[in-house]
């Protein structure tokens, strides 16, 4: 395998990683902004009010993104699977 290669899939994969992660991790963070602002708007400076809508909105995230999460990783996977023979 030469230095092009495995930069290219190196590429992919963490496109791919950006793809599947980053429809949650933005849920999660739209939702930790509007909890700070509403703490600020109420003067309540609970540290820990925060992680449970966080967490509850990373999982219906993760409910709803689940099959096609799935399809893109199971894609991926098959996607590499096929070069194995090609990387000699």
């Amino acid at each position: 395998m030469e230095g092009d290669q495995a930069l290219g899939l190196m590429n992919s994969l963490l496109w791919n990683s950006m793809l599947v992660a980053g429809p949650i991790l933005a849920a999660a963070l739209a939702t930790g902004l509007a909890i700070s602002v509403l703490q600020v708007a109420t003067q309540l400076q609970e540290m820990t009010l925060s992680y449970v809508p966080k967490l509850l909105v990373s999982g219906i995230m993760l409910i709803l993104l689940g099959p096609w999460i799935i399809y893109r990783i199971t894609q991926f996977a098959i996607e590499m699977i096929m070069l194995i023979p090609g990387l000699g």
